[in-house]
């Protein structure tokens, strides 16, 4: 990585004390610098919340219990923390207040500085249609489309003819890809509009939408900026981030592999123009949608106000720490980087681990991390790594907060060494007790497409189910049906074990789940068997070195591929007659919509019950047409796994 400006001791001076209005892994990282710093940190911390953030600051102070509302997302009591603990300064870090322009003005009124822009760039650049008028005054190509304050649905059918198919239909307010929606065909227009409005308007408060052209074979790239109050406004370069999946990022690089020298000085010289625009001070991102063909035609797309998930893969390729930027520019310091200084050694690329369940259509997932390891090279290696975690041992992971928990960046001479040190990275880390989307970023990783840079924002959604369709490894599931910590007592009926059979001992038979089938292992001496609902086996000698520890949920297994769960398959209930089929809660979270009455009458395939965790909303639909008898009502809390309702089929009810 390259060698970091010197620091002066200016901005220890200004601010000596900082209070960070955040959680998780970036109220770490932010930590961190202020240590660098010299620069007193304070956290804030909601009652219930697990974090182990509060565990790396000076003081903290406790925001009671309750909703985000009532807690990260009070102003009141953010700016009365601030001003008990004698902080100058407050970073919002990213998500919750940090793009709230509301916020900002109410730290300035406190007499507050607020590490980021003006109240009037937040304002600007959060409303996308007013951001698309304030960058086309400046010159900056946007996607052609249809924005203006208070279009109906009307007005937006009428507008996409003539823009033309297929179209994005995009929420004026907030990001993250919620409310968005790609349609290829005149006749589900009205529909996605309908959708996009509710869930705008339920994310943001604010339903108004517009309507743009969907770039064909897009790509995603945004630009690194840093403004300070004297005028100077100057990029660190651009980072690639066309992996996605619905619109949320999942590997991250820089630079990218798409542009040449040229397409990204004038790709830079578009986000300056832009942060310009609107009068930015401190640290944003212009964000541009590029079509794979046409590198040379970057269109504007939004600007995030505040510091990026990914900023560290352009902190490793340029050796700037752009929190430490953030805190001398709202100190008032001039920016001791000039463009010409600016400079993109080797390459870095940036993988966010998710409490997720790849192989269950990217669920969310939770638990209690019973164990967690990170990347450990004790040979110097060509290399670097780092992690910005957000979980240690003992960390609940819950349904209130973002899936994130932590990320992994490396950064080496060339991007196929970075590709490959990424993924020994994410080989050596470990995260026990939570389900989470390693295995798959690794095999992600190893795509041909992935590799060689052919990149869109499509690929994951496209090729993201037989990417994730992964079954246990054979390897995995003999550690379980071999390990000493499930043949104890008790443990064998749980694990539907059964060492005899007619006829002689055909050693150790143990049924394990296996996807939606089951797995046979048969353990004889130092070898078994592995026979799959398919028919095809396998046959492997037992492991000496295995890592298994027992939970009630099953058995989890540390591998360099991922780590798994696994579980006995369910038992079969007998009776004189089948169970009414239920529907039952995919993950933990808030059932957000019921979409019919107890008693109804439904038909198959229609929509029953919304719940919603971690920015995902999951609709369960009637499996058959049925009466339904409902559970639970909106606004409740749900355990994966918790029955919400029962369905009872037409011709059994008749």
């Amino acid at each position: 990585m390259p060698d970091m400006p010197e620091r002066t001791a200016a901005a220890t001076e200004m601010f000596h004390t900082v209070l960070v209005a955040n959680r998780g892994e970036i109220a770490i990282r932010i930590a961190r610098t202020l240590r660098e710093m010299g620069v007193r940190s304070v956290a804030v911390r909601a009652e219930d919340d697990p974090s182990p953030h509060p565990g790396h600051f000076d003081e903290v102070v406790s925001l009671g219990a309750g909703p985000l509302r009532e807690t990260y997302l009070s102003s009141d009591k953010i700016i009365a923390a601030a001003r008990s603990t004698g902080a100058q300064a407050i970073h919002p870090g990213y998500g919750f207040l940090s793009e709230n322009a509301g916020f900002a003005q109410a730290c300035a009124d406190a007499g507050i500085v607020f590490v980021g822009p003006p109240a009037s760039a937040i304002e600007t650049m959060g409303d996308k249609i007013s951001a698309r008028h304030a960058v086309e005054a400046r010159d900056v190509a946007t996607v052609p489309g249809i924005a203006e304050p208070g279009l109906d649905d009307a007005a937006l059918i009428a507008g996409a003819e003539r823009v033309g198919f297929p179209v994005l239909i995009k929420p004026a307010a907030g990001g993250g890809g919620k409310g968005m929606y790609r349609v290829d065909e005149p006749a589900g227009l009205a529909q996605a509009l309908a959708a996009a409005r509710r869930e705008a308007s339920s994310s943001f408060g604010d339903d108004t939408l517009f309507i743009e052209r969907f770039v064909t074979s897009p790509r995603h790239i945004e630009v690194q900026v840093l403004a300070d109050t004297h005028g100077t406004v100057i990029h660190l370069g651009e980072r690639e981030c066309s992996l996605q999946r619905r619109h949320q990022k999942v590997i991250e690089e820089a630079p990218s592999a798409l542009l040449t020298e040229a397409q990204r000085a004038a790709i830079g010289q578009a986000a300056v123009e832009t942060a310009r625009s609107v009068g930015y001070v401190g640290a944003g991102t212009v964000e541009f949608i590029v079509a794979g063909d046409r590198p040379d035609e970057p269109f504007f797309m939004e600007m995030n106000t505040r510091l990026q998930v990914e900023h560290p893969v352009t902190e490793m390729v340029t050796g700037i720490d752009l929190v430490e930027q953030q805190l001398r520019i709202a100190a008032g310091e001039r920016l001791a980087i000039a463009q010409e200084d600016v400079t993109l050694t080797g390459h870095a690329i940036e993988a966010r681990i998710y409490a997720e369940d790849p192989a269950a259509g990217f669920l969310p997932t939770g638990g209690t991390v019973l164990d967690v390891d990170w990347p450990y090279f004790s040979e110097p290696r060509a290399v670097e790594v780092r992690v910005d975690p957000g979980v240690e041992q003992g960390t609940v992971v819950g349904s209130s907060y973002d899936p994130m928990i932590a990320k992994l960046i490396v950064h080496a001479p060339t991007r196929a060494a970075a590709i490959d040190g990424l993924r020994e990275a994410l080989a050596e880390s470990s995260i026990l007790g939570v389900t989470t989307n390693r295995a798959f970023l690794r095999a992600l990783l190893d795509e041909p497409s992935v590799r060689a840079g052919s990149l869109d924002t499509g690929f994951i959604d496209r090729e993201g189910e037989r990417i994730a369709a992964q079954r246990v490894p054979s390897e995995v599931l003999v550690q379980v049906a071999a390990s000493e910590a499930l043949q104890g007592p008790g443990q064998l009926g749980a694990w539907q074990a059964d060492g005899w059979r007619m006829g002689g001992s055909v050693g150790r038979v143990t049924r394990l789940r296996d996807g939606d089938g089951v797995a046979v292992v048969r353990v004889r001496a130092e070898r078994a068997t592995v026979t799959r609902a398919d028919g095809t086996a396998d046959e492997l000698l037992l492991p000496q070195d295995a890592w298994v520890r027992e939970t009630p949920e099953g058995a989890w297994v540390r591998t360099r591929d991922g780590d798994f769960l696994v579980e006995a398959p369910p038992r079969i209930r007998r009776g004189r007659g089948p169970a009414e089929p239920s529907l039952a809660s995919p993950m933990p979270g808030t059932v957000v919509a019921v979409h019919v009455a107890d008693g109804d009458t439904v038909a198959e395939g229609q929509a029953v019950i919304s719940v919603e965790a971690m920015k995902m909303e999951h609709v369960l639909r009637a499996p058959v047409a049925a009466t339904v008898h409902l559970q639970v009502a909106s606004g409740e809390q749900v355990t994966r796994g918790q029955e919400l309702a029962t369905v009872t089929p037409i011709e059994e009810s008749a």
